[in-house]
């Protein structure tokens, strides 16, 4: 069985950092392209970063609204992917996922991925 856990959302302020993490079990993670994707309410689950496995070198992607201030990143040993976000504005705020799938490219349409966390809160004050 595929888990996905994400963890280290949290308020902070603007022009402030964070970093989130998801551990994954139940998958050889090495194998998998992982994600991170948000979403706020009444709106679709929009890609963040994805970063592919890591043997054919890791190739990160990132969204036009997110690149220079996000870096995703990933530790095979501990089967965990982070997203290390910096200079966080508060169009930022919303509940992120991670997100797992075999698909190369990595898909930029959420409904292409198998596997889904349960999210985490981002909330950015202004």
């Amino acid at each position: 069985q595929v888990q996905l856990a994400e963890s280290g959302g949290k308020l902070v302020q603007a022009g402030g950092s964070l970093r989130l993490s998801c551990t994954a079990s139940g998958l050889t993670f090495s194998l998998y392209t992982m994600a991170w994707f948000r979403q706020t309410p009444g709106k679709e689950r929009e890609f963040v970063a994805a970063i592919t496995r890591s043997w054919i070198g890791g190739t990160t992607y990132y969204a036009d609204s997110v690149k220079g201030r996000f870096t995703i990143s990933r530790d095979n040993a501990e089967n965990t992917v982070f997203l290390q976000m910096n200079s966080l504005k508060p169009e930022d705020t919303a509940e992120y996922y991670c997100a797992a799938d075999l698909e190369m490219p990595p898909p930029r349409q959420y409904r292409q991925y198998d596997y889904w966390g349960q999210g985490t809160q981002v909330t950015v004050s202004s």
